[in-house]
């Protein structure tokens, strides 16, 4: 997948180093990330995240805020509204070049700024919060031993995740000032809210001011056993495939084509994503999906596998063309449910098959049907079933020609 690095303006003149995660085929939405408190977007939960919602086929836009990673700029001079109007002014960069983004993540701090930036992008749709707090005056806690000399001084140096940064009294003014909750009852915005409950960072009590304060549509998604960075890399997988599922329920789709009789197959794209030992991404045309291996093959189990993919295939034509024959002889068919497995069995098991010595693979395929059916048309149904071109297609001739690419 490939990513584009780039710069924009901060609305306080700085040039801010950007990162464009995009899928291989066209964006089906675009998302703008803000990093946690002191952070940067190349930290691993952002990166993670991202790099996972491209492969769902969502562009995602990270970038440094002011005076951090390779942004410009003292960080000591900036605040939670310049880091609010660091998110409008990267809104804004999207929609002059891309497309507005129509989702809107955050994660700690960049959750706080998320929810008080999403009401001046008024084309994002949903917001995702993960490990937010619900009053950005909780950052405080993380020096709060210096706070004496910062109120004195006007600025001190603090350690950060073990790092020195410098912060000013203006920090702790404007954070005191803000109203984050009265912005999160009138978001008028589809809301996830992600969090875990053993964050000691955050603590899970700010998810749920977060939940109570916001109105439906809202969410809540725990993440069981993972830490306030996410720095597990199967946490950020899952958080990205809860994501990307959760916002298609918001987000637009690609405009579907229209069919034409003679249009050329459609191409399967499939790429290592490298993020893990067998991890791939699927690129079928507007549609994207991961394949993986089970954890009791070598993988992660971040997706479905080969043979999980021809299943799916074989269940789906199978269900397909009986749908298409019960309608057209208008049978009161409700429903079908085609359940599939793949194994691997001895040839001499097999009666009717050719091969007699070795294993070969059987495709057991279970077959429910609702409705006020007879056993007539059960039978007639069973037999059409027979009939996906699929099944034809697995149970014919197959000439695969390999090429490699030049």
């Amino acid at each position: 997948m490939p990513t584009e690095r780039f710069q924009f303006e901060s609305a306080g003149a700085h040039q801010l180093a950007a990162a464009l995660d995009l899928p291989d085929g066209a964006p089906r939405a675009y998302a703008l990330f803000a990093h946690c408190f002191s952070c940067g977007k190349d930290v691993h939960a952002s990166r993670r995240i991202a790099m996972a919602l491209a492969a769902q086929g969502i562009a995602v836009l990270r970038f440094d805020f002011t005076g951090l990673g390779s942004s410009e700029g003292d960080f000591a001079n900036t605040t939670f509204s310049s880091n609010v109007a660091d998110l409008v002014r990267a809104a804004a960069h999207l929609r002059k070049t891309r497309a507005a983004p129509a989702l809107l993540i955050g994660h700690s701090l960049g959750g706080a700024a998320v929810l008080a930036a999403a009401a001046e992008i008024p084309e994002a749709k949903a917001v995702v919060t993960i490990a937010a707090p619900s009053d950005p005056s909780h950052i405080t806690g993380q020096f709060s031993d210096r706070i004496a000399d910062i109120r004195a001084n006007g600025t001190a140096a603090v350690s950060l995740a073990g790092r020195p940064f410098r912060i000013s009294s203006a920090l702790l003014d404007d954070v005191a000032e803000v109203r984050l909750m009265d912005k999160i009852t009138h978001l008028h915005k589809a809301l996830l809210i992600m969090h875990s409950p053993v964050d000691d960072t955050v603590g899970i009590d700010n998810a749920t001011r977060i939940f109570v304060a916001a109105r439906h549509p809202k969410s809540f998604v725990s993440l069981d056993h993972a830490d306030h960075l996410v720095t597990d890399r199967k946490d950020a997988g899952y958080v990205a495939g809860v994501i990307a599922a959760w916002a298609s329920r918001y987000v637009d789709a690609a405009a579907p084509q229209p069919a034409a009789s003679n249009a050329a197959p459609r191409e399967v794209v499939v790429r290592e994503t490298r993020a893990g030992k067998f991890q791939q991404t699927v690129a079928i045309e507007p549609h994207h999906l991961i394949a993986d291996e089970p954890l009791a093959a070598g993988g992660d189990d971040t997706g479905p596998g080969p043979y999980d993919f021809l299943l799916a295939g074989l269940g789906a034509c199978t269900s397909m063309t009986m749908r298409l024959y019960a309608d057209r002889k208008a049978l009161p068919l409700d429903r079908v449910t085609v359940t599939l497995r793949h194994r691997k069995i001895h040839a001499e098991d097999c009666a009717e098959c050719e091969t007699k010595v070795g294993m070969i693979d059987q495709m057991e395929r279970v077959i429910a049907m609702e409705g006020t059916l007879d056993e007539g048309q059960r039978a007639k149904l069973m037999e059409i079933a027979d009939k996906c071109p699929v099944h034809r297609t697995l149970t014919s001739e197959i000439r695969i020609v390999t090429r490699r690419a030049d």
